[in-house]
């Protein structure tokens, strides 16, 4: 078949996917042609609508009739691969994937491989290191698939905006296939540092270097602009009153998920079709609101950057960020999204006081240091079995999501490797690259400075993405608020206003408890073990806000800063800690305040235990008694190492013991200022509870979470 009629096929292929009207571009011929033709390996670099996928889907098509294996692509999210297997079916392809929503077809999936009725196969890198999935699947699939695709490549390189560990392992598969497969790696946000390591990653072992094809990032129908406000009322406000002046629908990004969800409750309230998307939403849910924004049915999903990759709705009309991401390049990335489809898409950021702290949250959890690694290393070695997650972070000082994504690391670099049951240590040699660390936390320093410039720069924006992207074309665009002189309104009105502040002065959010104890504390000499009884439990309890969220996060942060210092609350905080608890709605009242003996703010705990019980008419119980060697540093992230620390360090004080014997059936108030992990509270409190009070109700001024 000559080059002429292969290309005729693909152009056939193409009008089957895209429509009647669809041509391929020069590019995207050039990167079928080496997949096709010269069975090569190449990384496409391209703007989001650009036809990535079509590379793939019509490469997938014509190495089929040729007799080739089914195409793997690795994807990073469920969204993009529900949107990839509705457009390989349009063009006839018969995709199918392989994910954690998915488990009860995994046997159908496998056996569809097997008898050669699957073209496409889509993965979670993450089911690239299930041990099932590694051994028994991965091999067949390397040594039959007929290519290899790589979605949101960027992902691979720990120099991107959105590194992710899991996606190191491909590594290995591309290692384990056979000569003569072809490769395609595919991005829309990377720069030249990125494009140089996935190149390196994707290279041959006989030194072939991968075609890189790398395009113009500019996007016409992108309209940027910055809006500022001078606070997070007039923010929320003129989303209020704006949103509805937006063409289409679109989405609403935000930076946390406390925020996304609280906005996204305000806009229902006021009238607003919307819904939250975030990590936290369940999977049905997730698709239900994928479903009515791809159906127009509301005006904007308000997500997290869990909707951040991939969510393909050709006419969206908008993407409004309230508060700005931390990388220029991961915000090219989300606004991407918008006008693939359309003449026209604004997009508008909306940055917010709060956005640095959050940033710096980000930034805090980092690569581990030196000795938690190797705490970690010597403890998988002594072992001499498969540990749990678990069970290892029993003798891990990190959180547990910290934990795994530091075992995915040293998978990767082949320290640890995940089996059946947990992990092990290879034995194998692992050196600490402490300076290739420094180097990506100053590139990320780099990345939140170019932020601040992206809000301040009088010259173009789309210029400046594309500049942060290495665009070699980067030139000014002519449409962005700077190139026009055109900026949005930033007047609100007062009944939008008045809603705004009404919601965020409203204070109030429940605190789950403490119900299971840590795995594993039997192994370092605690005694607890399974469901905490229900005779040492606390009871749901409140928290006037999360520092994270938009409405009280600000104040209740800026009161409770390390910097702030100790002394009495203000009122404001204060008659926000009465409206929560007149508006408890307890089913016992309590009868009596104590307060959990603070280490580093003990007058501003005491004294708000005291205001409260005056207030209340309560008895006050005074703070509970501190009885460990106060020196310990106490984790605030790993679960099984705080109960280590706290599990014997309340106590009731004599007085305190002395009115709840006398008191019978006494429901106390224990007061504190942040909950974070929620085993401060859940100890203290079972120390009441020990000492005969009938229930113990939680209350603290904000939740670190």
């Amino acid at each position: 078949m000559t080059a002429a009629d292969l290309r005729e096929r693909a152009e056939e292929h193409l009008r089957a996917l895209a429509g009647p009207d669809a041509r391929l571009r020069d590019d995207q011929w050039r990167a079928i042609e080496a997949l096709v033709v010269d069975r090569r390996r190449a990384l496409v670099v391209q703007r989001t609508g650009w036809g990535k996928s079509a590379v793939y889907f019509v490469a997938t098509a014509l190495l089929r009739s040729q007799g080739a294996g089914a195409t793997v692509i690795v994807s990073p999210l469920l969204a993009l691969m529900r949107n990839q297997i509705a457009a390989a079916e349009r063009a006839g392809i018969r995709a199918h994937t392989i994910n954690s929503a998915n488990l009860e077809e995994w046997d159908d999936v496998r056996a569809r491989i097997v008898d050669g009725q699957t073209d496409v196969l889509l993965v979670s890198p993450e089911r690239l290191n299930n041990p099932t999935f590694r051994d028994d699947v991965l091999p067949k699939l390397a040594a039959e698939t007929g290519l290899l695709v790589v979605d949101e490549a960027h992902c691979i390189s720990d120099w991107g905006h959105d590194f992710r560990p899991d996606y190191r392992r491909i590594r290995s598969l591309l290692a384990d296939l056979p000569a003569g497969i072809p490769v395609l790696a595919t991005t829309a946000t990377a720069n030249a540092r990125v494009v140089a390591d996935v190149s390196e990653q994707l290279a041959t072992g006989d030194d072939e270097q991968p075609l890189v094809l790398r395009g113009d990032l500019d996007r016409d129908s992108l309209h940027l602009a910055v809006v500022r406000l001078p606070s997070n009322a007039q923010r929320l406000a003129w989303l209020d009153d704006h949103l509805r002046d937006l063409d289409g629908s679109g989405i609403v990004y935000t930076l946390t998920v406390a925020q996304a969800e609280a906005v996204a409750a305000h806009l229902r309230a006021r009238g607003s079709a919307v819904a939250s998307y975030t990590g936290r939403t369940e999977a049905a849910e997730r698709i239900q609101a994928e479903d009515d924004l791809l159906a127009n049915r509301v005006k904007a999903l308000v997500a997290t950057s869990a909707l951040g990759m991939g969510f393909d709705k050709p006419d969206l009309g908008f993407v409004v960020h309230l508060g700005a991401p931390q990388s220029p390049i991961a915000y090219y990335q989300q606004v991407g999204r918008a006008g693939r489809g359309v003449q026209r898409a604004d997009v508008l950021l909306l940055p917010g006081a709060e956005d640095e702290d959050v940033w710096r949250y980000f930034a805090s959890v980092g690569f581990p240091p030196k000795d938690v690694v190797r705490r970690t290393l010597d403890v998988l070695i002594e072992s001499q079995r498969p540990m749990s997650v678990a069970a290892l972070e029993v003798s891990v000082e990190l959180s547990r999501s910290r934990l795994e994504q530091m075992l995915k690391v040293l998978d990767v670099d082949g320290a640890v490797r995940r089996v059946q049951g947990g992990w092990i240590a290879t034995g194998q040699e692992w050196v600490y690259d402490e300076e290739r660390y420094q180097r990506v936390d100053a590139a990320r320093r780099d990345e939140q400075q170019a932020m601040r410039d992206y809000l301040e720069t009088e010259g173009c924006r789309m210029e400046f993405l594309r500049r942060r992207l290495d665009d070699p074309g980067a030139a000014p665009c002519g449409r962005c608020d700077n190139c026009t002189g055109r900026h949005w309104p930033t007047e609100v009105s007062a009944g939008a206003v008045e809603a705004s502040k009404a919601e965020l002065r409203r204070p109030g959010v429940e605190l789950e408890p403490r119900v299971m104890w840590p795995t594993g504390l039997a192994t370092i000499g605690v005694q607890l073990s399974g469901r905490i009884a229900a005779e040492e439990r606390v009871a749901t309890g409140r928290v006037i806000g999360r520092l994270s969220d938009i409405s009280w996060g600000p104040r209740l942060r800026a009161t409770l800063s390390e910097h702030a210092g100790d002394g009495p609350l203000p009122d404001e905080i204060y008659n926000a800690a009465v409206e929560v608890l007149r508006t408890w709605g307890w089913e016992r009242r309590p009868v009596a305040v104590a307060a959990v003996a603070a280490r580093s703010r003990p007058t501003l705990v005491t004294t708000l235990g005291e205001r409260l019980a005056t207030t209340g008419r309560l008895t006050w119980l005074g703070a509970l008694e501190r009885v460990d060697d106060g020196d310990r540093p106490v984790s605030r992230t790993n679960s099984a190492q705080r109960v280590r620390a706290l599990h014997a360090a309340f106590a009731a004080a004599p007085a305190q013991r002395d009115f709840l014997a006398s008191t019978p059936d006494a429901v106390v108030l224990l007061v504190d200022d942040i909950v974070d992990s929620g085993w401060t509270m859940a100890l203290a409190g079972r120390a009441l509870r020990l000492a005969g009070a009938a229930e113990v109700l939680p209350f603290a001024l904000a939740l670190d979470a």
